[in-house]
């Protein structure tokens, strides 16, 4: 097909923007890239560094693109609208290569989304932010891609890297969702497995090369980058779930059999634990599995409570919906399943959450709050509304996709109280005057009502080891609105004695 040259000026950009696309830092490079009407016909611009030449496929024709600036090539299509393209992208010593332009699609995320997000109300926030895969019906025929989305409010830029463009982000800067702190970008011709990252241009002007804290999938550690899933997993476990929601946990029998996955029997994936541990713990006659945490973190040989991918089961026993297995036969074999939960701190391993966007983002900016010391971890900031969004949806997430019947929720002493585990002068009293954290209170009783209202039958459990009053009461009547107590005293006292000589 002959490829025509525009006769038309392109719309015309000022150098400034262009450079700024070059180098990952606009925020809206939708705005500049892809296809936009002028003067009767249309421009269309795309970034693709290093190419020999560019052509845009439409339904009439063909038309060159001519290099503007910094890996921007620019044509006009000379009519008033283009409904669907392609672009044909060669390389030095290669052939034509036809693409799909991420640069026409409208945002993934509506207004309505926005809002919430600003709001810290969205209650099925991963189904918004975090990797998608997508389809859309064109004129050319079906579309099919992966959406991103990562919440980044003070980065200067965000570029997607992965894979599927040799880990170089530049030709997919990320663009800006007015003031949600929200960036987007949908890249046609992807689908699951696409392992990803987010590159951040820092407030402090640094990159930083980052797992979506929304990931539903990652590598397998030590490997650290998220992966895109699409879950296809058919539940066979509604006669439990109607039972559950029935009834009352408080007035049920619970005997609880505890289990770290990674060492009750080595080499056991999700699916063989789904017939090992199901046999195991039906023969002893448990009615609950307490699961030691599953969200991925990067040590192996730890316990799980420093997460660095908090929607993600942990790729070493298998796929997302291999967990969902494991539930689903432990559910059909009358077994409820506990899972611990660990919103009180969270490590600073450089790729997870730490600085997010070159700022104290997930964690309190002030270290008296920010830094629970004898972890080495972060603490997160209770009282941003995105903050508390992320862990209220968190919590929904286990209970909603992954059916789980409880949260034990670990450290909730260490969120209660500003000075614990510090000495005088190493944390700052709240507004009061006093050492409670009202902040973490709120989240709390947030976090116990939302789930009570969305998950019948499901419960929330406070590892809490101190006289805080209320831990139990309903959240209306001023409690926290746990379901539980973990009893700590009782464990303990009962290890001390049976480690005595008889």
């Amino acid at each position: 097909m002959t490829r025509a040259r525009a006769k038309t000026a392109a719309l015309p950009v000022d150098a400034e923007q262009l450079d700024a696309i070059a180098a990952g830092r606009h925020r809206d490079p939708h705005g500049v890239l892809g296809a936009h009407p002028h003067a009767g016909s249309v421009t269309v611009r795309t970034l693709r560094p290093l190419a020999d030449s560019v052509a845009v496929e439409h339904a009439d024709g063909v038309v060159a693109l001519q290099h503007e600036r910094a890996g921007i090539w620019a044509g006009v299509v000379a009519q008033p609208e283009v409904s669907d393209y392609r672009l044909l992208v060669r390389y030095q010593g290669g052939v034509d290569r036809r693409v799909d332009d991420p640069y026409r699609y409208l945002p993934t995320l509506g207004d309505m989304d926005l809002h919430l997000i600003n709001e810290g109300r969205h209650e099925r926030l991963w189904d918004v932010l975090g990797a998608h895969v997508r389809s859309y019906a064109s004129t050319a025929g079906v579309v099919a891609g992966t959406s991103f989305a990562v919440w980044a409010p003070n980065a200067r830029g965000v570029r997607l890297v992965g894979d599927f463009n040799h880990w170089d982000g530049q030709s997919h800067p990320m663009r800006s969702l007015g003031s949600s702190g929200v960036w987007e970008l949908f890249v046609p011709e992807i689908g699951a497995s696409t392992m990803y990252k987010y590159a951040v241009l820092g407030a402090d002007e640094e990159w930083r090369t980052k797992a979506d804290p929304m990931a539903t999938h990652t590598q397998c550690p030590p490997e650290t980058a998220s992966v895109v899933y699409d879950s296809g997993y058919d539940w066979s476990d509604q006669e439990w779930l109607d039972r559950r929601a029935a009834g009352s946990p408080q007035t049920a029998p619970v005997s609880v059999y505890e289990v770290h996955l990674g060492s009750w029997r080595k080499d056991r994936g999700y699916r063989d634990l789904a017939d090992d541990l199901v046999a195991y713990v039906a023969d002893l006659g448990f009615t609950h599995v307490e699961m030691l945490p599953v969200a991925e973190h990067p040590y192996g040989g730890s316990w799980g409570y420093q997460v660095t991918g908090y929607f993600a089961p942990t790729a070493r026993f298998g796929t997302p919906d291999d967990f969902r297995y494991l539930v689903d036969r432990l559910h059909q074999a009358g077994i409820g399943v506990i899972l611990d939960w660990v919103p009180a701190h969270f490590p600073k391993d450089d790729f997870a959450l730490a600085r997010f966007d070159g700022t104290p983002l997930y964690e309190h900016g002030d270290p008296r709050r920010g830094e629970q010391r004898d972890w080495g971890t972060y603490v997160f900031d209770f009282g941003r509304s995105e903050v508390r969004n992320f862990l209220v949806a968190n919590a929904l997430y286990w209970l909603e996709e992954f059916h789980i019947d409880a949260l034990r929720v670990d450290a909730v002493a260490s969120m209660l109280y500003l000075d614990y585990s510090r000495e005088d002068g190493e944390w700052a009293p709240n507004q009061y005057g006093g050492r409670e954290n009202l902040e973490a209170v709120a989240f709390l009783q947030e976090v116990n009502a939302t789930c009570a209202k969305r998950t019948p039958g499901a419960t929330l459990i406070a590892e809490e080891s101190t006289s805080w009053p209320g831990v139990t009461r309903p959240t209306h009547l001023g409690g926290l609105g746990f379901g539980f107590k973990w009893n700590m005293g009782w464990m303990h006292d009962s290890l001390g004695y049976v480690a005595h000589d008889p």
